[in-house]
């Protein structure tokens, strides 16, 4: 695993690299609103035994500097344009796109804007709302306080806790709680490693210690209100370019709605969907072996060159994660 630092006028983006850092990137994965790119960490590091790929903490999340001022997040064409900038200095090639929730929706996003960067999609409940809700969001958008959905996930988020005593404290407000109830062991703690900071001046060991949240709750809250985005519009771009799709939707509680879900494949006869049972909107976090099957799948094909069958084995497992 590498850490890396590409800088832009406004800041810094993190990017993870898993593998051999002399290779091409071949995938680039991009996380949910909330999270960071080390929280995949388990999910991913096996897949760069045999090839590279990279997460990256867009805007306002894990360790990106870049400015992240709430006031202006209309729209998720603002983490769109962000990893466009990312691909355009660190790609030398078109990559495999995946993502989780916001993440899928930016992929797609990206795909729509700039099909010469990718190769393939593979997106996790990525969120996708019906094209009712963006016309009002754009057209109407002083109605957009009463759209359901995105604002309680808003207003959850500004009463988040922003400061905690220790590591271990935070560990306890999460761990089996929530939205983490489901999570697989070490997807928490690797979480936690980028999704705090200890910002007290205070010694390395000292008992009086200050960990803040590096997602800021006003931040997380504009992300999931900021939905002027136009992923329908992406969908169709990315099919008369004709770039392979796979959506896995999980059982439980979906953001993908059935009646979303079923226009995706009447608009794209061509996308794979997967739905799986016994998993929640957190698929990553309860099946990462299965993401990373899919992940792996579309590298062989559409990077390496494999026809399908003959993609090989994957390695199932990290710290006993799945």
């Amino acid at each position: 695993m590498r850490r890396y630092f590409t800088e832009f006028a406004d800041g810094d983006m993190q990017a993870i690299e898993f593998g051999n850092p002399a290779l091409e990137m071949a995938a680039l994965w991009l996380h949910a609103t909330g999270f960071n790119a080390m929280t995949y960490q388990s999910l991913l590091a096996p897949l760069g035994l045999r090839t590279k790929v990279t997460a990256l903490d867009m805007r306002g999340h894990g360790r990106t500097t870049r400015t992240a001022d709430p006031g202006k997040m209309k729209s998720w064409h603002r983490h769109r344009d962000d990893v466009i900038e990312f691909l355009d200095r660190n790609a030398t090639r078109p990559v495999v796109l995946a993502g989780h929730s916001m993440g899928g929706c930016v992929s797609l996003l990206v795909a729509g804007k700039r099909p010469d960067l990718v190769k393939g999609l593979v997106l996790v409940d990525p969120v996708i709302l019906s094209r009712r809700f963006y016309f009002i969001a754009h057209a109407l958008p002083f109605l957009r306080p009463l759209l359901s959905g995105g604002n309680q996930m808003a207003r959850q988020a500004r009463k988040r806790r922003a400061e905690f005593p220790s590591q271990e404290a935070i560990r306890q407000s999460y761990a089996g709680k929530g939205a983490f109830k489901s999570w697989r062991q070490p997807f928490l703690d690797d979480y936690i490693m980028d999704g705090f900071s200890r910002v007290d001046e205070n010694g390395p060991y000292a008992d009086e210690q200050v960990w803040r949240i590096n997602c800021a709750p006003k931040w997380e809250a504009a992300t999931f209100n900021g939905q002027r985005n136009q992923p329908w519009g992406a969908l169709r771009k990315i099919r008369k370019k004709k770039i392979p799709i796979v959506v896995l939707r999980p059982e439980q509680k979906p953001v993908l709605s059935e009646k979303v879900t079923d226009l995706m494949i009447r608009k794209n006869p061509d996308l794979v969907l997967k739905e799986r049972p016994n998993t929640s909107h957190f698929h990553p976090m309860e099946v990462p072996y299965e993401v990373r099957d899919e992940l792996s799948v579309a590298i062989a094909r559409l990077i390496e060159g494999f026809a399908a069958g003959d993609e090989g084995s994957m390695r199932r497992s990290l710290h006993g994660s799945g």
